[in-house]
């Protein structure tokens, strides 16, 4: 069995579709199924057994043997959310009970930490492990993921395989569900089609003009190459940045968007919000040589043929990955 969680979500939805493609069914799906906005996302999909999240941990102990891989996705990402405690909850104690239980039973984790460790770059963007600790995060999302990857660094007993992987700004399929938190391009596409232009937040920042703040985005269907390739993989264990090495502007982020539903652009700019303003990344770009060095060697979408795949064979058509 391969456990998935947060597979109702984004990524792990994604996921899910990725190991039926490759073949394997027998798949584990640990989420809170009570959102049925989500459901969508896992319909049509092949696995064996759907797991509360609550009860994740006791059923993980008492299945170890049947378990090959797990893929820890499932956390709570709303970026603009306060509640140091749920946060706390959610995303660090629940990841070191997982983490206690696969090095207890001898089973390979892959679990998921956030670009937003890197808060506004004054370290820069790379996976080295020694400044991890220095990291200074802008929100309590940020925190509570630089705090498990520092709490994971210092443990002395680890599962005999793990990564912890920094997705940068990840955009595709089965996002619809995020609302605020969703990509630009899903955005972009909805406003393009209830209003024919597209809002984007101006700067607040003089180095950059506006919509010319640059994020790291990477595809949803590179993610799960990568996650699939480190099930095979199974070695070097460690942290990684997952983007594409490559920063871009919203702007570059919005035209693309027009272009792929074949629309001239037609943009305007808002003040970014109040309550995300100072705490607001303008640029992201992961240094992508450590998982390049451990030999993954395919290449990642760039935005245009991202974004183009997107369009016109999910979001147009209203299909799912």
């Amino acid at each position: 069995m391969i456990i998935i969680t947060g597979a109702a979500g984004f990524i792990g939805s994604c996921l899910v579709q990725k190991l039926n493609d490759e073949g394997f069914y027998d798949l584990v799906l640990v989420d809170d199924f009570s959102n049925e906005n989500k459901n969508k996302n896992f319909e049509g999909k092949r696995y064996s057994k759907q797991v509360n999240r609550d009860v994740f941990a006791e059923w993980l102990r008492e299945n170890h043997l049947h378990v090959q891989f797990v893929f820890h996705i499932g956390a709570r990402t709303d970026t603009t959310e306060m509640d140091v405690k749920l946060f706390n909850q959610l995303n660090l104690d629940y990841t070191k009970t997982i983490w206690n239980i696969c090095t207890e039973f001898g089973l390979p984790l892959v679990y998921a930490s956030s670009a937003a460790t890197y808060g506004l770059g004054e370290l820069g963007y790379d996976d080295d492990e020694s400044r991890i600790p220095m990291l200074k995060p802008l929100n309590p999302y940020g925190d509570s993921k630089n705090d498990f990857d520092i709490w994971a660094l210092k443990q002395e007993k680890k599962p005999y395989f793990w990564a912890g992987l920094k997705f940068f700004n990840v955009y595709g399929p089965n996002e619809y569900h995020k609302g605020r938190m969703a990509s630009v391009i899903f955005h972009t596409f909805n406003q393009i089609r209830e209003t024919g232009s597209m809002k984007l937040f101006q700067s607040h920042n003089p180095d950059f003009k506006d919509g010319e703040q640059m994020r790291d985005f990477v595809y949803i269907k590179d993610v799960v190459n990568v996650l699939y390739f480190l099930m095979h993989h199974r070695k070097d264990s460690g942290i990684y940045n997952l983007g594409t090495g490559k920063a871009r502007t919203f702007l570059d982020l919005a035209k693309g968007t027009f272009k792929a539903l074949d629309k001239e652009p037609s943009i305007s700019f808002v003040p970014t919000p109040e309550d995300i303003r100072e705490k607001y990344q303008y640029f992201t770009e992961a240094n992508m040589a450590k998982l390049r060095s451990i030999g993954y060697s395919q290449d990642f979408y760039n935005l245009e043929d991202g974004i183009e795949d997107y369009v016109k064979n999910y979001l147009v058509p209203g299909k799912f990955l």
